[in-house]
């Protein structure tokens, strides 16, 4: 970690948070990516979208943008993500930490760490889907909790799957049955459907949402 990272007393984030947060590296729809991967939530407040273009001999990330919506720690963290992953093969990518996007922003407040998790969730899911869009990878029960870790639950923040929201989910083949906890009209649900089917895109894959009210 850099010695002289100073904190701002008034934020408490440091000058390096502050820096790619006014700064942002690598920032911006891709026209032609290989693969996106979406994390986050509009409606709860934290929202990071990837966009990876790969060459396909070497597996190197030769581009990689974000769009994000959020604090100044979500826009942090995913522009600093976005510059240790650039350049990297997606075997050395999906290495990178949370604690590494951390360390190298000179540290997070605690209640913002969680920032770092989704940017890496984002990361880590679209080198999944790029591997399975190409074959190389099965598209199993991990592949799909790793992307529905992605989407959270408007109310708590907290991602579908810790929330319970996500009962259970079945793979088919290419179809995937996701049964979940809630009123299927419900603008919550409709928020939640968006996401996930949204979190999928680009996979070859049939999704099937299925809710259920506990009342």
């Amino acid at each position: 970690m850099d010695k002289q990272v100073s904190t701002d007393r008034r934020t408490g984030y440091t000058e390096k948070v502050l820096d790619h947060f006014t700064n942002p590296r690598n920032v911006g729809k891709m026209d032609d990516p290989d693969v996106t991967a979406k994390v986050g939530s509009v409606a709860c407040g934290d929202l990071i979208k990837l966009y990876l273009k790969i060459d396909e001999n070497t597996r190197k990330i030769e581009k990689i943008s974000f769009e994000s919506y959020g604090c100044a720690a979500n826009i942090a963290t995913a522009s600093m993500l976005t510059e240790l992953a650039k350049s990297k093969t997606l075997e050395e990518a999906n290495k990178i930490t949370f604690k590494n996007i951390s360390e190298e922003l000179g540290g997070l407040p605690k209640i913002k760490m969680h920032c770092a998790v989704l940017s890496m969730t984002g990361l880590l899911s679209a080198i999944k889907k790029y591997d399975a869009m190409r074959g190389l990878i099965v598209i199993d029960d991990i592949l799909v909790k790793l992307i529905l870790k992605g989407v959270l639950d408007p109310i708590s923040g907290v991602d579908v799957i810790s929330s319970k929201i996500v009962e259970r989910f079945s793979i088919s083949g290419k179809k995937i049955t996701i049964n979940l906890k809630g009123e299927a009209n419900s603008s919550i649900s409709k928020e939640i459907d968006k996401d996930i089917h949204e979190a999928f895109e680009g996979l070859d894959v049939n999704l099937t949402l299925n809710y259920q009210s506990n009342k």
